[in-house]
C-alpha cells in the first residue's frame, strides 16, 4: 500500500540576504513577542474546539431516502442556521458583502469551516463538567433547530455523502485564495478545506521552555492521537483504503505549513526559529487596511521587508500554518477526527492527565526525546496501514496507545477519570470508532 506523505520543508535559506529584509530582527521579535503575550502563571485550562458536517435527509417521489450535503446558502443552508442562532448567540460577524460568518457569546462562537462545516469554539474550561455540559447543550441545539427539516449534524472526520469537488466554498476571500493556492500542490488540500472536520483540545503554557516541551512532546504523540480518534470511515464518496484518512490528508496538503514544524523536535529549537519558519513560509493571502485579501505567493518576510509586524499581521500569519500541532497563544493539538460529544470530552481529559501532570510530562518527554522528523513520518504510515498492529518508534501501537491512557488514568481526578472512560474503553478494545462500526 503507497501513501502519499508529505515530504520534508526545506526553509528558505539566508532568506534575510537574499530579499533584503531590513525588518526581518523587527519582525521576528514581534512573532516572538506574540507568542510571549501566551504565557500562563499556571497551565490548567482546556479550549476545545469540534466542527461538525451537516447533511439533510431527502425523500424522493418513490419515497427513497437519501441523504445531500448542506450548502451555505439556501433556505435550509449554513447561513439560516446562524441567523437562528443569534437569539442565543447575539455578535455576530460578516464579511465585506455582508455575509453572516459566525455567531458568538462570551466564551463560545460558532464560525464555519470553508465548506460549510459548522465548528464549536469553547473555553477555556477548567472544570471539565463545564465543557461537557456546554458541548451537549449546543448539541441539543442544534438538534431542535435541523432536525425538524431532517438536517443531521454529524460528528465524523470526513464527509460520508460527497466528494470534495462537489461541495462548494462558503463565501470567504480566505478560502478562495487558500483553495486556489492548495490546488497548485495536490487534490489533498481541496480534500482538508470541503471534506475534513476535526476535534482540536488546546492547552496553556507557562514559558518558552514549557511551550516547546510539552510540543515536542504533542507531536511525538500526534499519530496515537489521529489513531485513538479515527473517525472516518468514507473518503471521497467511498470506503477508505487505508486508516487514518486525516493524517494523509495533513501531511500532504501543504508541506511547508502542515505536518512536524521544521526542526521543532530538537531540544536546541526556540521562538525566535519558530518565528524563522513562520517568515520563511508563502503567505496565500494578505488582508489589507479594510480587511479585504489579496493573493500573495511571496513569503512573509517578503512581504513585511520594510514593515514591522502588527499583533493582527502575527495572528493572521499564524493562522495560515496547519501543523499537528499549531502554536498561537495557546498550544492547539490538532490531529484528531471529529468524535461524538462525550468522546470530545475524554479526548480532552486524556489530554489534561498527560500534559498538566508534571510527572507524566516528564514521562513523555524522556520516553520520546530521541524522536526524529524522519520517525514521526514512519510512524504515521505504520498506523495509516496497519491501526492498532501497526508501530509507533519501533513500539508497538496498542501498547503505547494504552500507555498514555494508563498515565492519564492514574493521574485524573476520579470525576476527570469517569470522563474519559469512554475513549479508554476504545483504546482497551483496540478498535476505532471505524473498526467497531464494522464488527
Amino acid at each position: 500500500m503507497t501513501f502519499l506523505m508529505g515530504q520534508a520543508h526545506e526553509p528558505f535559506q539566508e532568506r534575510e540576504e537574499l530579499s533584503g529584509t531590513q525588518r526581518r530582527s523587527e519582525n521576528r521579535a514581534a512573532i516572538v513577542s506574540y507568542f510571549e503575550s501566551g504565557i500562563k502563571e499556571r497551565g490548567e485550562a482546556l479550549g476545545i474546539e469540534l466542527e461538525r458536517i451537516l447533511v439533510r435527509h431527502i425523500t424522493d417521489e418513490n419515497g427513497d431516502d437519501s441523504l445531500v450535503p448542506v450548502p451555505y446558502s439556501g433556505d435550509l443552508g449554513v447561513a439560516w442556521l446562524l441567523d437562528r442562532l443569534r437569539s442565543w448567540y447575539p455578535d455576530a460577524s460578516y464579511d465585506a458583502e455582508g455575509d453572516l460568518l459566525g455567531v458568538a457569546r462570551p466564551g463560545e462562537s460558532v464560525t464555519i469551516e470553508p465548506a460549510a462545516q459548522v465548528e464549536l469554539s469553547a473555553g477555556p474550561f477548567i472544570d471539565l463538567r463545564a465543557a461537557q455540559h456546554c458541548f451537549e447543550q449546543f448539541q441539543r441545539l442544534l438538534e431542535s433547530i435541523l432536525a425538524p427539516h431532517g438536517i443531521e449534524a454529524l460528528t465524523v472526520g470526513y464527509n460520508p455523502i460527497a466528494a470534495a469537488r462537489d461541495l462548494e466554498l462558503i463565501p470567504k476571500e480566505r478560502y478562495t485564495y487558500m483553495d486556489r493556492w492548495f490546488q497548485r500542490i495536490s487534490d489533498f488540500g481541496m480534500t482538508m478545506m470541503r471534506g475534513s472536520a476535526s476535534t482540536q483540545v488546546s492547552i496553556d503554557y507557562t514559558s518558552e521552555d514549557d511551550c516547546l516541551r510539552k510540543m515536542r512532546v504533542a507531536f511525538a504523540l500526534t499519530p496515537l492521537f489521529a489513531l485513538i480518534c479515527d473517525n472516518s470511515a468514507i473518503f471521497e464518496g467511498a470506503p477508505r483504503e487505508h486508516e487514518l484518512v486525516r493524517t494523509e490528508i495533513w501531511e500532504f496538503c501543504d508541506p511547508a505549513r502542515c505536518g512536524v514544524v521544521p526542526g521543532i523536535l530538537d531540544a536546541s529549537f526556540t521562538w525566535e526559529d519558530y518565528a524563522d519558519h513562520i517568515l520563511d513560509t508563502p503567505a496565500i493571502l494578505i488582508p489589507n487596511e479594510t480587511g479585504r485579501a489579496h493573493y500573495e505567493e511571496r513569503t512573509f518576510g517578503e512581504v513585511f521587508a520594510h514593515t514591522v509586524m502588527t499583533r493582527a499581521d502575527v495572528e493572521h500569519a499564524v493562522s495560515m500554518f496547519f501543523n499537528d500541532v499549531r502554536l498561537k497563544t495557546y498550544i492547539e493539538i490538532r490531529p484528531a477526527d471529529s468524535m461524538p460529544v462525550p468522546y470530545v470530552i475524554a479526548y480532552a481529559a486524556l489530554i489534561r492527565g498527560l500534559f498538566y501532570d508534571e510527572a507524566n510530562l516528564v514521562r513523555l518527554e524522556e520516553r520520546y526525546a530521541s524522536v526524529t522528523e524522519e520517525d514521526l513520518a514512519e510512524a504515521k504510515h505504520s498506523l495509516m496501514a496497519h491501526g492498532y498492529a501497526g508501530e509507533v518508534y519501533g513500539r508497538p501501537a496498542d501498547e503505547e496507545a494504552q500507555r498514555l491512557i494508563d498515565l492519564a488514568e492514574a493521574s485524573l481526578s476520579a470525576e476527570d477519570r469517569a470522563l474519559l472512560a469512554p475513549l479508554a474503553d476504545l483504546v482497551r478494545s483496540r478498535r476505532t470508532f471505524v473498526t467497531r462500526d464494522q464488527r
